[in-house]
């Protein structure tokens, strides 16, 4: 079939216009965010599904990461890496260029490029790199133009870093990594190189290209056990002629023709499946569109739709699903997609979400049978690192359920036993049979294992989640008993885990004890990351305490980690203790957001930390952000909600440009997935209402806009098969709405504060109108 494909890709090629084909043409009528000059030693991504590269904005490619030591960079075909790098060399008579100090960075949606002015070789070089969306194969465009007048006569190189080497946790299979060989593939006019213990193959080729005699005086040094291989090519550029070439870099771990076949493949159609990649990212750009009068705010929601498909990674035998995020956690997390697939949902990414879920849940049988326990973290090897935390399982199926409401699959209906075996696993972990789960929740702080109230706040939104399952499975006995469980858990979150005297709810639940011990390690912790203000406030706690007579678990307050504010994301809160909370949490964050432990709180990190060693202490966090964000919008506080979303955006490609990093501003993952939870959520189900309920061809809308959203608009929103556009412009105290659908489903309308509703010319008093038709229009007085 490849054969077939390329025969006919050729045939194309030979037909069509080269002008409408030509390569850096289209490349330059894209949307693009030029880089920071003082990140250029910070990491990039370019990535498909099958494929992606990890280097530096200047172009080099450094020993990168910590999960496998300086092995996380280059380029990686999961579960395998290809190459440690890649760089080209100039030459012309005596002089000598090595591309690796980029003059700019600039980032597309669909690929990242390297400019590199060679002044005294009369040259201007452009490296655009970019991996076909399903191919086992990256393709490394270069433009050469000559800005000289006269005739310029060079040599091109093209040096490769070959390390072919296992994927995380791969010993856990005894898989080991070898000595690499290669040689060069006359034939085939390529490069072939190999893994000598395994059937794990990289192809390097180039029209023109043969292997290099001269010496690499550009390489740097490097850890693995590959070797250093060149390819070299003379160039005859023509006074002001500009010349675009192509390398390709394919893999394959199965067999030699699978890697020479892709590699013919991509070399005969560079600019084709550039246009291919195009039209799929224009597509995810034009769905669940927003426009609002501030383009920079709207641009980090494109962006971060882009972020979430540089993230879905397929690996055939295992599966297809999104990665939490790069360089160091480039596979597949249940808790957090538990986040992050909520967002896919709000951005229209239905297909992705349902992928996702289906391998999630595969990985978590395999490792924990059928139990309803989701799984942590695990390798793209099928390797299931953590089987899974508290967190996790009742996150997971909360999602489960927005997957339905947004989609309406049936497919969705097949974990029906699963929810309910979650439920009964998450029960099952109450030790002392209080109704609290006992072990680990989000945080991860040694010794912070007893009750949490993350997990407390996400088994109540399991439980309403199992109960709109159980309703649409007509099991009435199970909604009743889910609904009263959810019930008295509220009210158990709003009395027994409440600290008054804090304004806040309690971190955890625990023993006095064990609250002491937790306490004193807090002090310790403060005190070394020099926080006066800190160690003050720990040590009256831990005096308070010591003085306090009580026997059995209660709730404390003591490092004001970002989980306190999760009874308000899900909504648990009473809305006076919801008030004060939400009043304290203010007074732990940046201007970048909210810190993850609020006792870590430092007055002058407004900006960049530049860690030089990686930790998580200090830390202002994109999730715990974006969850406080959707807290203060669910509580009626859409203007304190978009000021946490502007937060965010000051972290938008602050280091790398069209991304945001998982510690804000500069630290950690450079992309990371949850970050389209914490911003998609809030626009698309808070501040616009949208309550889908695909499965009954019904959508509810409970705008609930800042009030600088004056004219706003989310087009193309998908909602099962249908598709709905939404605008709001809002003159005095008329909000006026026009609302289009595919087809005709019921539209319930709820403006709780509204005085009356003109809808087509009819006008009611009140804030509910259900409409039916495909187009309305709606005049909202308040």
């Amino acid at each position: 079939m490849r054969n077939i494909a390329l025969i006919l890709s050729i045939f194309l090629l030979s037909c069509q216009n080269d002008k409408s084909l030509d390569f850096f043409t289209q490349v330059n009528n894209l949307e693009k965010i030029e880089g920071n000059s003082e990140y250029k030693n910070s990491p990039f991504l370019s990535a498909g599904k099958r494929l992606y590269v990890v280097g530096h904005q200047n172009g080099t490619f450094p020993d990168l990461g910590w999960h496998i030591e300086g092995e996380m960079g280059g380029v990686w075909m999961p579960p395998v890496k290809l190459l440690d790098g890649y760089h080209a060399d100039i030459k012309k008579n005596n002089e000598h260029v090595c591309l690796t100090q980029a003059d700019q960075f600039i980032n597309y949606p669909i690929g990242s490029e390297h400019i590199f002015r060679a002044k005294n070789l009369g040259l201007k070089v452009a490296q655009f790199h970019f991996v076909p969306g399903n191919e086992n194969g990256l393709i490394v465009a270069y433009q050469l133009e000559n800005i000289l007048a006269s005739e310029n006569k060079f040599t091109f190189t093209f040096n490769t870093a070959i390390d072919i080497r296992p994927a995380w946790l791969a010993d856990s299979l005894n898989i080991e990594d070898f000595d690499d060989e290669g040689e060069w593939k006359n034939r085939n006019n390529t490069f072939l190189a190999k893994d000598s213990g395994n059937n794990w193959y990289a192809a390097i080729s180039g029209k023109d290209f043969k292997p290099s005699n001269s010496e690499n005086s550009c390489k740097i040094k490097r850890r693995g056990n590959g070797f250093d291989h060149a390819l070299s090519r003379s160039i005859n550029l023509k006074g002001n002629e500009r010349k675009t070439i192509y390398l390709i870099i394919s893999g394959s771990y199965k067999s030699e023709k699978e890697v020479i076949n892709t590699s013919r493949y991509l070399s005969s159609t560079p600019e084709t499946l550039l246009r291919e990649k195009i039209d799929a990212y224009q597509k995810v750009s034009e769905t669940n569109n927003l426009k609002t009068q501030d383009k920079d705010f709207d641009q980090m929601f494109r962006w971060l739709k882009y972020n979430t498909e540089w993230l879905m990674q397929e690996v055939p035998d295992v599966g297809t699903g999104l990665t939490a995020g790069s360089p160091d956690y480039p596979w597949w997390f249940g808790t957090d997609n538990g986040y992050a697939v909520q967002g896919l949902l709000a951005s229209g990414m239905h297909q992705q979400a349902l992928q996702t879920i289906d391998l999630v849940v595969k990985l978590s049988e395999k490792i924990n049978g059928k139990n309803g326990r989701i799984m942590h973290e695990a390798s793209t090897n099928g390797v299931v690192f953590n089987p899974g935390n508290l967190n996790t399982t009742p996150k997971f199926v909360s999602m489960l359920w927005k997957a339905y409401a947004w989609t309406g699959d049936d497919v969705l209906l097949k974990y029906y036993d699963l929810v309910h075996s979650a439920v009964d696993w998450i029960e099952s972990q109450d030790t002392n049979g209080n109704g609290y789960p006992d072990g680990a929740g989000m945080m991860e702080i040694h010794g912070l294992d007893s009750e949490m109230i993350d997990v407390v706040s996400y088994q109540y939104e399991m439980y309403l989640a199992a109960a709109n399952f159980a309703k649409v499975k007509s099991d009435k006995v199970l909604v009743d008993e889910y609904l009263e469980k959810a019930k008295k858990l509220q009210s158990k979150i709003n009395s027994e885990w409440w600290v008054e005297e804090f304004n806040s709810y309690a971190d955890f639940r625990a023993t006095k004890s064990e609250a002491i011990k937790l306490t004193e390690a807090a002090i310790i912790r403060a005190d070394s990351i020099e926080k006066p203000w800190s160690v003050i406030e720990l040590e009256t706690t831990l005096d308070t305490i010591k003085s306090m007579e009580i026997s059995g678990p209660s709730p404390f307050v003591v490092h004001h980690n970002w989980i306190v504010n999760t009874p308000m994301e899900v909504g648990a809160a009473d809305q006076e203790k919801a008030t004060a909370a939400l009043a304290t949490a203010e007074k732990y964050r940046s201007r970048f957001g909210i810190f993850v432990t609020g006792i870590d709180r430092d007055e002058k990190q407004e900006k960049a930390a530049k860690w030089q060693s990686f930790s998580y202490v200090g830390a202002v966090m994109t999730l715990p952000t974006g969850v406080q964000a959707i807290a203060e919008a669910k509580y009626g506080n859409p203007d304190k909600a978009l000021a946490y979303l502007k937060m965010l955006q000051n972290s938008f490609s602050y280091a790398l440009p069209g991304s945001m990093y998982e510690v804000s501003p500069d630290f950690g993952m450079m992309t990371q997935a949850w970050n389209i939870y914490a911003v998609a959520v809030p626009v698309v189900e808070e501040f616009f209402g949208i309550r889908p309920k695909a499965w009954k061809n019904e959508i509810i809308i409970k705008p609930n806009l800042p009030t600088d959203w004056k004219d706003v608009s989310l087009q193309n929103i998908r909602i099962g098969n249908n598709k709905l556009d939404i605008s709001a412009k809002r003159v005095g105290n008329i909000l006026e709405i026009r609302v289009s659908q595919l087809h005709n489903w019921t539209i319930a309308f709820e403006f709780p504060e509204a005085k009356s509703i003109i809808y087509d010319g009819n006008k009611i008093n009140g804030g509910k109108v259900e409409l039916y038709d495909r187009l309305h229009n709606l005049k909202v007085e308040f």
